[in-house]
């Protein structure tokens, strides 16, 4: 008789995720199988299942980029984990090894990358394969359901603090302080930057405060640009931008000092609206920042493991998946929702 997982699977855009009993797969080679404990849910996996964005996954599939577990079979070949490892299986699923940007250690921009919960099946399920090549490994000490949101939230942020080029004793400005963000404020004061957050809401801000936020805007009731510019003398050396937001992302550019670096993580629908003369007048860069590599999310998961982040979470059932949604939909999740799958 054929064993089975429960799942939680797209099998229309836009339409509610149905709970469906899956085979659990079988490991080919190279492959690993792993039993997820715990699951993050990102805001990529809401743009996954309403098929937003112009590369779609393939349907019926399952979403989920932030699984953590334990590898429970192994095909042949594999020699870099083991049966009993905890490994987290991440955005980026697997790429060539052997282009130019795999070769720099670029392997997030591969052209035949595979992504999580997108063109592979991800961990809102009770079991996935995963490529040894490319996933997390879980340090000791670190809890399914804490390392969950760090493989996809924390690397991110990380990894766009990183590109800002800020050095200790500059500033850096986190536009948006949900999951990634108050993430992004622990990071950045323990990579020692003076921190500016930005939001909309005061209930995030006095929490971006007690994380050691050095400076707090609401953007709704004030101008973060003259605030910053004041304060700062000129504005912030690094800007990071998590917020899915329009108008933080022309706040941002505002907001970044002279030859300074505004960094893009957020991905809202619509143009950038870039004000071309400030950004030419002033020398200032953007960069776009895609999750991060294998090397930022050893060192990620490191600070979390050093007890130097943590990330805010809220444990629910697979079951709740939808309401879940609902909830990402109308921003009432103030940080990272894990789905937990079993006892860490």
């Amino acid at each position: 008789m054929t064993i089975k997982m429960q799942a939680a699977v797209v099998e229309q855009f836009g339409k509610p995720l149905v709970i469906q009993e899956w085979d659990i797969p079988v490991p080919g080679p190279g492959q690993i199988l792993v039993k997820t404990e715990a699951c993050g849910v990102c805001h990529t996996d809401l743009h996954a299942a309403h098929g937003d964005w112009p590369l779609k996954p393939k349907l019926p599939f399952i979403p989920g980029h932030e699984a953590i577990g334990r590898v429970v079979g192994i095909g042949s070949g594999v020699t870099i984990v083991k049966e009993g490892d905890r490994v987290g299986v991440p955005w980026l699923y697997s790429a060539c090894g052997h282009c130019e940007f795999c070769l720099s250690a670029w392997e997030t921009v591969c052209a035949e990358a595979q992504f999580g919960g997108y063109t592979r099946n991800g961990g809102f399920a009770e079991y996935l394969l995963a490529d040894p090549d490319y996933v997390a490994h879980i340090p000791a000490g670190l809890t399914a359901k804490d390392a969950a949101p760090l493989i996809c939230a924390g690397i991110t942020t990380y990894k766009g603090i990183k590109v800002t080029e800020a050095r200790p004793g500059q500033w850096i400005a986190i536009s948006g302080i949900g999951g990634l963000g108050h993430l992004a404020v622990q990071y950045a004061k323990q990579m020692g930057l003076h921190v500016c957050a930005v939001d909309i809401d005061d209930g995030k801000l006095a929490h971006a405060k007690n994380l050691g936020a050095d400076l707090v805007i609401n953007a709704k009731t004030g101008d973060p640009a003259g605030v910053l510019k004041k304060e700062t003398g000129g504005g912030a050396h690094g800007v990071l931008i998590t917020a899915p937001s329009l108008p933080a992302f022309k706040q941002g550019v505002a907001m970044t000092r002279k030859r300074g670096t505004c960094v893009l993580v957020g991905l809202p629908p619509g143009e950038f609206p870039v004000p071309l003369f400030d950004v030419v007048a002033n020398c200032i860069t953007i960069r776009g920042s895609f999750v991060g590599t294998r090397g930022d999310m050893a060192e990620a998961l490191a600070f979390a493991a050093d007890g130097k982040v943590k990330a805010d979470i809220e444990l629910q059932p697979l079951s709740k998946i939808n309401k879940i949604f609902g909830r990402l939909e109308h921003g009432d999740v103030p940080s990272r929702v894990v789905l937990e799958f079993g006892t860490n």
